[in-house]
């Protein structure tokens, strides 16, 4: 309809330039995307002036992800029309989207000169600072473009031109840079200073950090805010440096700019206790830092040895204090967690009692429990159930005593549900940890007895938790995992769909879900599964110029830097190169030599295989492996031991799937026949190095597949890349075989060559393994249809262990279905190999 439109409009009016461009974007839109660059081209050679062009033009460049063709529309416009600030501001953004950071200074100036207003000027400056931030030569950066940068804003300095704060924090981050951090010390605390006033003790953090690069302790000594926990760390952090450095005030000078310094333990400790007595007195809710900092002081001074610790007190009266006041608080647990190692193994039971003493629950009932009377006694009762788990007393009950934990949780969690009543969905119930507990305990008894019921039991109290509670992450992330484990990735895409992962977690967490898909045999939900990912990383390009650009218009110069290096963490992602690998793969498997030729294909996406555009060396693992709530014991917990083994797996898997799909792109390119022309040179250079890249990449894979002796290959994809290199071979017999029936018809000689007579076996071979695999999947279909059947005759169970058992049994009926019509496509494919 568009099109139409347009059309008519360009019979009235046959040079109507943005005419012409809407109907190329309605051409680009139905997929006629050569016509639609042909008619742009044409109105863009005309270089036009007006606005709607321009802007539809832009338009129809950024969606065929051509923005470099912007810059040369308004670099045309703004020769024609060198007075515009419109112009020259789109020229400036144009060059942003493609990173041209020079052209950009360049820009920024000419803008400033024709309309000028700070903002343009330190455009120009950014792009200066974004040169030095991207060039390869750090002595180029720190000798022409910051210095030029620095010297064009001391000239706005003097001429007293400074504005904005983002004027200021630009200013601050040139000096940062060049390392003069006395420079931009005095500017913070100077009168430019004062304009730092976005962010809440934005000046007194940048004062804290300079003191720190320039470590001058006596000065991190002063600098303090009471509930900043940051400040008390770096007040600990420069105690024990101007006490190892035996530092003493100058006699008749002031200690330091900031004030007296404190540089004795007995000092820090009169301090902290000074602090925790003034919350104390307080009638207002008191802060957590100060009783947080006595923890700290205690956990460093045993780290060095210092007898002064006991000045503090008891560490464990100093938690059952913390736990008495900020108990009822969700943030208690993680503020406790960090120094249980403070108690030793012989004081946990004791804690642990002596926390319960201090829940105030109700009557115990007839199942021998008592109950919360509101939220925040739930709570309380909560943090002592999660601080049992992490100091291991769980761990140590025996089958019997975590069968009786279990039911007591249960008791815990329905009661609680009572306080949710008014909860909408999109909210939590206050007693899903409660559940969520049940379920880790559950785990424990499943893999310390090996007995299945507890993991059929541990998914039926999931199921219940999310229909209590639908908006619960934590509980569809476990499902998750452990769908996956049992090897159901059916009931996955859905539970991931509904986490509504956004942005850059589709990078963080995407793991979950990718990891599995292609190996579950759900080839349909995998290739879902693999786009959801994939979309994400293939806007970020578009997306981060559009960040840069805001960023720029803004002032937020200080953000433009972290962009351009979430860029490149994106595109260095391990995540990243594992789903566009497994995707292509998985598109060879179900469609090559089924829809179209393996070599049509591979030509398709786009595959060279002498290039790895994957990045091995600066391989980024943006994995959130922590994604899951856990109140294992510091024994138990995830180590960098166990990320690193966890990386090395990856990327070794990676380095076997990227070298199968760029042998598969050779295979297709070795069966491509040779020009006519120059055949013997052809011969000598195309055929004989295809031949080369292969033999190459089959060495990689060898020496990859012993260094990941552990791992095996996928059976049916396995099987898809035996019938490839059966239908290249029969693709070279078969003229082998027209000459010698030729050469027989002459010498009347009716042997057949042993290459052909077991190439004939090894393809009647082949056929029979793909049959008895068909006749395997028709069985276990039968036996899982029948399973099914058998479960509804089954007596009373939990429903929500029912449902789950129900979505696992579906969802490896439908693995079955895809395979079988996947394994008999390639029977049928095999057929045809036959001479």
């Amino acid at each position: 309809m568009a099109i139409q439109q347009a059309d008519k409009l360009l019979k009235k009016h046959k040079d109507l330039h943005c005419a012409k461009v809407l109907k190329a974007i309605g051409l680009q839109r139905t997929g006629k995307q050569d016509e639609a660059f042909s008619l742009a081209q044409e109105v863009a050679t005309l270089e036009p002036t007006d606005d709607n062009s321009l802007q539809a033009l832009t338009i129809l460049y950024r969606e065929m992800h051509r923005p470099e063709l912007v810059t040369k529309l308004y670099e045309a416009a703004v020769k024609k029309v060198p007075l515009s600030e419109e112009y020259h501001s789109h020229l400036f953004m144009a060059y942003a989207r493609v990173g041209e950071y020079k052209k950009m200074q360049q820009a920024g100036m000419a803008l400033y000169k024709t309309v000028p207003k700070n903002p343009y000027y330190f455009w120009s400056v950014m792009s200066l600072v974004m040169q030095a931030i991207s060039a390869q030569d750090d002595k180029l950066a720190q000798t022409m473009f910051l210095p030029l940068a620095e010297r064009m804003v001391e000239k706005m300095v003097k001429e007293g031109k400074i504005e904005a704060e983002a004027e200021v924090q630009l200013y601050f981050m040139i000096l940062e840079r060049l390392g003069k951090y006395v420079e931009a010390l005095d500017m913070v605390r100077g009168p430019l200073g004062e304009k730092l006033t976005s962010e809440l003790q934005s000046r007194e953090n940048k004062c804290m950090m300079m003191y720190q690069r320039l470590q001058l302790w006596p000065e991190c000594n002063l600098v303090f805010i009471p509930d900043e926990w940051q400040f008390y760390l770096s007040y600990f952090d420069s105690l024990f440096h101007l006490m190892d450095k035996s530092w003493s005030p100058p006699n008749e000078e002031e200690h330091c700019v900031e004030g007296p310094v404190q540089t004795t333990v007995a000092e820090a400790v009169k301090f902290v206790v000074d602090r925790m007595e003034e919350e104390d007195k307080k009638d207002s809710r008191p802060l957590r830092g100060p009783y947080m900092a006595c923890l700290e002081l205690i956990h460093r001074l045993r780290q060095r040895g210092c007898p002064d610790e006991e000045e503090l007190g008891d560490p464990l009266e100093l938690m059952l204090q913390f736990f008495g006041k900020f108990g009822d608080k969700p943030s208690c647990i993680t503020d406790l967690k960090i120094y249980l190692h403070l108690l030793p193994p012989e004081q946990h039971t004791q804690f642990k009692n002596r926390l319960g003493d201090l829940v105030p629950l109700g009557e115990v009932g007839e199942d021998g429990f008592g109950f919360p009377g509101d939220t925040k006694v739930l709570q309380r009762h909560l943090c002592v159930c999660q601080l049992s788990r992490v100091l291991g007393l769980q761990h140590t009950l025996d089958t019997e005593g975590k069968l009786c934990l279990i039911t007591e949780l249960k008791a815990h969690y329905h009661y609680g549900l009572q306080f949710g009543k008014s909860c909408l969905k999109t909210e939590l119930q206050f007693s899903d940890t409660y559940c969520l507990m049940v379920a880790h305990v559950y785990i424990d008894l499943w893999t310390e007895t090996g007995d299945e019921n507890m993991l059929w039991q541990c998914l039926g109290v999931l199921e219940e938790g999310l229909s209590y509670s639908p908006s619960n992450a934590q509980f569809k992330l476990l499902l998750l995992l452990l769908f996956c484990r049992l090897g159901a990735f059916q009931p996955v895409v859905d539970l991931y769909s509904s986490l509504d992962a956004k942005h850059v977690q589709h990078d963080t967490i995407g793991y979950l879900l990718t990891r599995y898909a292609g190996s579950l045999g759900q080839f349909a939900a995998a290739s879902q599964s693999y786009n959801f990912s994939l979309r994400f990383f293939h806007s970020n390009q578009k997306d981060t110029s559009e960040y840069i650009i805001q960023a720029y218009k803004y002032g937020a110069f200080e953000k433009i830097p972290e962009f351009i290096a979430f860029r490149t963490r994106l595109n260095q992602s391990l995540h990243f190169a594992q789903v566009r690998t497994e995707r292509m793969l998985l598109d060879l498997y179900t469609e090559a030599d089924i829809t179209s030729s393996l070599e049509e294909s591979v030509k398709a996406m786009g595959l060279c295989p002498e290039e790895d555009d994957i990045p091995w060396d600066n391989m980024r693992d943006n994995r959130d492996l922590t994604v899951l709530f856990s109140w294992d014991p510091k024994d138990r917990e995830l180590t960098e031991e166990h990320r690193r083994l966890s990386l090395e797996e990856e990327s070794v898997w990676l380095k076997v799937r990227s070298l199968t799909l760029r042998l598969l792109a050779s295979l297709a390119l070795l069966g491509h026949a040779p020009s006519p022309r120059n055949s013997d040179k052809t011969n000598e250079n195309g055929v004989s190095a295809k031949s080369s890249t292969l033999q190459t990449l089959l060495s990689q894979l060898d020496l990859t597949l012993q260094t990941a002796a552990q791992i095996t290959e996928k059976q049916t994809q396995t099987v898809c890349v035996v019938l490839w290199v059966a239908s290249y071979s029969a693709s070279v017999l078969r003229p082998l075989k027209s000459s010698l029936q030729k050469k027989k018809k002459k010498t009347k000689d009716s042997s057949t060559p042993v290459v052909l007579s077991g190439f004939q076996e090894w393809t009647g071979s082949l056929q029979g393994i793909v049959t008895q695999a068909l006749d395997h999947v028709k069985g276990q279909e039968a036996s899982l249809t029948a399973l099914k059947l058998a479960a509804l005759t089954l007596g009373e169970e939990c429903g929500f262990t029912r449902a789950a058992m129900d979505k696992v049994q579906t969802s490896y009926l439908g693995s079955l279905q895809e395979l079988g019509d996947l394994l008999r496509k390639r029977a049928d494919s095999l057929k045809s190999l036959k001479f």
